[in-house]
């Protein structure tokens, strides 16, 4: 597919032969999305990009500059941060939601005993 038209490419990713047309010549820069569209529309790998980028140029990334090495990192056995989960944000809203303030204690007493059970296990 990587020998479409500017024009039929530009349609595929919802845009106009113009602004294909500007990435192509460099006037305006591809965000990593428009660049993963790309991918898929030409259904290549997102690595074709960058196959025939200069040494000097890859050369020149930030990470590299700033002395961070290309060895992938060591698996590290981590827990995710529980804050994060969206099972943590339906929790609190559920428990905000109980409009008695007793219950609300009762929940929150309830929930603190069985974490203290489970840590003494």
């Amino acid at each position: 597919m990587l020998g479409m038209s500017q024009q039929k490419l530009g349609e595929a990713l919802g845009l106009t032969f113009q602004q294909v047309q500007k990435y192509e010549r460099g006037t305006n820069r591809v965000g990593a999305s428009r660049l993963w569209d790309l991918s898929n529309v030409l259904d290549v790998p997102i690595t074709f990009f960058f196959e025939d980028m200069p040494h000097e140029v890859a050369g020149n990334s930030p990470r590299l500059r700033a002395g961070l090495s290309e060895e992938p990192v060591p698996e590290v056995d981590f827990e995710p941060d529980p804050m994060a989960k969206r099972e943590t944000l339906e929790l609190a809203r559920a428990y905000y939601r109980i409009k008695d303030p007793m219950v609300r204690k009762r929940v929150f007493d309830l929930v603190k005993a069985q974490a203290k059970v489970d840590a003494d296990i």
